[in-house]
């Protein structure tokens, strides 16, 4: 099991390599960690690689590969028998003019709209006024209205929902135990978290052993929707 910072820098290294094909500086690791020093960066290094992680590459300056990412992150979760949510690539934030544009590759899309920010982790604000649009394909979608909202943390990691992803939530006041779900706790905090009941309470379940479950009376949590469908920016 990876600590948070071990799984911050793995996570950040591949993304980089992802999208520029180059690994990260020792200088833009630290900074992305937020910290003080490039020994701390390589100290994190050395644990990546002796658990199988991550590879440096002999001869070459900067030179890492990420041979393998842990267990519920990048398609492994299905396996283990936890959600694994259907990744939708690439127009993350861009509005697309449904009315002049209704279709996508021959598919009809709906603009869902984007209510601001969700924790996956300490909760936040309730949930705000829309900030923008995105598009999906309404055969992703099935019935019902939708919303859409942006991940912040790392709470629900090893369900396969990361920091930076934009999940899309049915609006409803009812889930069944199991379901991800955006809770509002005492009419000021939401988060993104897997229902449980249990009894006459409700817990809220962290898919990251870092956080604890709250369990809490029923009059204190309302189901503000269900999860069923993810975003991710490649």
């Amino acid at each position: 099991m990876l600590t948070r910072k071990q799984f911050e820098l793995l996570r950040f290294i591949q993304e980089r390599l992802r999208e520029s094909g180059v690994p990260p500086s020792f200088d833009e690791m630290k900074d992305a960690l937020d910290l003080r020093s490039k020994s701390g960066i390589h100290r994190l290094i050395m644990a990546l690689e002796e658990r199988g992680f991550i590879r440096r590459l002999p001869n070459r300056a900067r030179a890492l590969e990420v041979i393998k990412l842990p267990d519920g992150v990048g398609g492994t979760a299905a396996a283990r028998g936890r959600f694994s949510p259907s990744v939708v690539q690439g127009g993350l934030g861009k509005v697309r003019p449904v009315a002049n544009a209704p279709e996508e590759d021959g598919r009809a899309t709906i603009a869902i709209p984007v209510m601001g920010r969700i924790a996956a982790g300490t909760p936040v604000s309730a949930i705000q006024s829309r900030s923008h649009n995105v598009s999906l394909p309404a055969d992703m979608l099935g019935v019902g209205e939708h919303f859409a909202l942006e991940v912040r943390g790392d709470s629900m990691v090893e369900a396969g929902i990361l920091d930076g992803d934009t999940v899309v939530i049915r609006k409803q006041d009812t889930a069944n135990t199991g379901d991800i779900i955006v809770a509002l706790i005492d009419e000021e905090e939401a988060t993104l978290k897997r229902l449980r009941k249990r009894g006459s309470s409700i817990a809220l379940e962290a898919a990251n052993p870092a956080y604890e479950t709250r369990v809490l009376g029923p009059d204190r949590v309302k189901i503000q929707g269900r999860l069923v469908n993810l975003m991710r920016r490649y």
